[in-house]
């Protein structure tokens, strides 16, 4: 049997883009190895969703995408992971940042946050009853497997639009009755990738079954497996996706009734923004917070609207990764609007390499029908001589 690796297998292993995780566990560019990882991945069993729901459920996705809840590509120069699967996000410790957050809870407040099915429970419902009846924040979210979606109908002059999730605040009224407070909603931004993860998810599928209790030493050993066929982040259209809805929810965020709006993106898909915001600065609040401002424009406390920026903890042993907060950003929709339809298309501008390529550009694809606008072909480099070493000269024996 000859040994070494294949021309093919090297190209595997040198891919951009691999499953970075796999039924909520790490696969690359480290192997999560625990019990708990085996388990979900040979139930197929999503832990986020199980965790929320108090009770064991399965990966929603389907066949050809089934357990993919990122991807791990360098579309952004270094090693990252991007979100595909928004239940991924459903992480204990953010959406309780997020409730204080947006409804103004202070920092060690007994704060409740609860999906909205575990209200089928009736212990849990009435204990939720007995907390609002004494002034004890409880905050419960929708999501769309989780009680389903919340958002406005269309109108003769606005669209139709969902939440990814939902948060409404219980409180009592003056009778001590269970009433609706504000809403706050909370965006979880996934990626679009060309292609599909199919044939990646078939090796680890296959890799399951055939090696068992040696899976994450197989995975280790041919990292090209997760790699097969996946292709790289579409980076200027989730911009583009993501940008009117951003806008339109920021607004609603900013009305009396709502608590405020809540966009929760990985660091890679912040990263990829930069571009399309004319790379902002950000002004440090002081408080762990950041802020996006106008220029001459002073920062607020409480802005309408956050960005939370969430990177994930690599590890192999403590599995699923945590995801922690990187930026906490306070910013309003006018603002962004600012950004990335003034300053970024006047950065287009003012780069004088960037006109004259859409000029060459225009110019080579007319030259085809009208010849005498063909850019001229620019010169062919001269190739440079390689300076060859002299012999050194022989030693002299004294």
């Amino acid at each position: 049997m000859s040994g070494g690796t294949s021309p093919k297998q090297k190209q595997k292993k040198e891919s951009n883009n691999f499953i970075g995780e796999w039924f909520g566990h790490r696969v690359y560019p480290v192997v999560a190895q625990t019990a708990e990882s085996l388990y979900d991945q040979e139930h197929q069993r999503c832990p986020f969703l199980t965790i929320v729901k108090g009770e064991d459920t399965s990966c929603t996705k389907r066949e050809a995408s089934k357990g993919v809840c990122s991807i791990s590509s360098t579309s952004n120069g270094v090693r990252q992971d991007w979100l595909v699967c928004p239940h991924r996000a459903l992480d204990t410790s953010m959406l309780e940042s997020a409730a204080h957050r947006l409804f103004g809870f202070g920092e060690g407040t007994d704060v409740e946050v609860l999906a909205a099915t575990v209200l089928d429970h009736k212990e849990t419902a009435e204990a939720v009853r007995e907390r609002v009846a004494v002034g004890l924040p409880t905050i419960v979210y929708f999501q769309e497997k989780l009680g389903g979606e919340i958002g406005i109908s269309a109108g003769d002059r606005s669209p139709e639009l969902s939440f990814d999730a939902t948060m409404i605040e219980l409180v009592a009224d003056e009778q001590g009755k269970l009433c609706l407070g504000r809403y706050g909603i909370f965006e979880i931004q996934t990626m679009d990738f060309h292609g599909g993860y199919s044939k990646a998810v078939a090796n680890l599928n296959a890799a399951l079954h055939m090696h068992q209790e040696g899976f994450g030493e197989a995975v280790s050993e041919k990292p090209w497996w997760l790699a097969e066929k996946v292709e790289g982040p579409n980076i200027a259209n989730v911009f583009k996706r993501t940008f009117y809805q951003m806008m339109f929810k920021f607004q609603l965020g900013a009305d009396e009734s709502s608590a405020g709006c809540i966009f929760a993106i990985p660091r890679s898909v912040w990263d990829s923004w930069q571009r399309h915001l004319g790379r902002p600065e950000l002004i440090d609040y002081e408080d762990g917070t950041w802020r996006l401002m106008k220029p001459d424009h002073e920062p607020v406390e409480n802005p309408p609207a956050w960005i939370y920026v969430f990177d994930t903890e690599l590890s192999d042993t403590e599995t699923p990764n945590p995801l922690k907060l990187w930026r906490i950003i306070g910013t309003d929709a006018a603002t962004l609007s600012y950004y990335a339809l003034e300053v970024a298309p006047d950065a287009a501008l003012k780069d004088g390499t960037a006109t004259d390529k859409l000029q060459l550009s225009m110019k080579s694809r007319l030259g085809k029908f009208l010849p005498e606008l063909k850019p001229p072909r620019p010169p062919r480099k001269k190739a440079t001589k390689k300076a060859v070493a002299k012999p050194p000269e022989p030693e002299t024996l004294l």
